[in-house]
């Protein structure tokens, strides 16, 4: 199934992202938690893409089994930043060939010290071009509602935003944030500049102070200070922080649903027992027509 009728059913769409093994020896133990998550019954699950496609069969074979297995639709990352024409073709015939529907195309971080003057791709509407020219998939793409850190300002951001959409993205995920202010001010710019596919929420339980630290870091996601008190007051108590970043997480999605964010996207983490968290927290809001 289409992860875009999923989005546009007009009900609450609640969502997973899992991620592969970077080594074959932890594919098991990856494999089980991505089960556990798939058998919360989601609207649909996605699965990330390794740098240079390093997990590529990882991806293939956890999204394959999420679908074949518990019948919930795959959402297949791929990159290309430091891919060729050639393998990127390569990879679209494999999903294309193992029945995977759904792709979410995105540039990819460029790996340090990669020589630029190699780069077929620049930019992820190019790839979703490449995409549209090799299959019928339905193609998904990324959004930073406080702009990308690459791009010098949000308005110019929502430029490049334009040409993935142009280009044939049927929706956007939005990268995590804390402040839903954040987003509601983000949709009314790109409506503006006549953006009109839906928009899927990006939400990261925080479970742990060292997460927040590490997504300031490479994100420079804002954190607002409601949150950085429930941080600084739980951070040193694991169960009291994770019970704390999941009512904050849960907070968080009902605001984004009663505000006419239908569609919201839990960065899991390959946690299951946060992703069923989740869901039980809304499980009669989720149920709603």
């Amino acid at each position: 199934m289409r992860v875009i009728d999923k989005i546009r059913s007009g009900r609450p769409c609640l969502s997973f992202e899992v991620f592969p093994p970077k080594t074959s020896d932890k594919f098991d133990s990856v494999k089980e938690a991505t089960e556990q998550i798939a058998a919360l019954k989601p609207d649909f699950m996605s699965v990330t893409y390794g740098a240079g496609g390093g997990t590529s069969e990882f991806t293939l074979n956890i999204a394959q089994n999420i679908e074949k297995k518990f019948g919930v639709p795959a959402l297949a990352h791929l990159t290309c930043v430091s891919s060729t024409k050639e393998q990127v073709k390569a990879q679209i015939e494999k999903l294309k060939a193992d029945g995977i529907e759904n792709i979410l195309a995105l540039r990819g971080d460029i790996p340090q010290d990669f020589d630029r003057s190699k780069m077929e791709f620049h930019h992820a509407s190019e790839l979703i071009e490449c995409i549209r020219q090799y299959g019928d998939f339905c193609i998904g793409g990324a959004c930073y509602p406080e702009g990308h850190t690459e791009c010098e300002t949000l308005a110019k951001d929502i430029e490049h935003l334009k040409l993935k959409e142009e280009a044939g993205c049927s929706f956007f995920t939005t990268q995590m944030f804390f402040d839903n202010n954040i987003l509601y001010s983000f949709l009314y710019k790109i409506r503006d500049a006549g953006i009109t596919v839906p928009i899927v929420a990006g939400i990261m339980p925080v479970t742990n102070a060292n997460q927040i630290k590490r997504i300031t870091n490479l994100s420079g996601t804002f954190v607002p200070a409601r949150f950085r008190a429930i941080v600084e007051r739980f951070g040193n108590d694991p169960k009291a922080m994770k019970q704390a970043g999941i009512a904050y997480a849960t907070e968080q999605v009902i605001d984004l649903l009663a505000n006419g964010v239908n569609a919201v996207h839990i960065y899991s983490m390959n946690k299951p027992d946060v992703a069923a968290k989740i869901k039980e927290n809304l499980c009669d809001i989720l149920a709603q027509a």
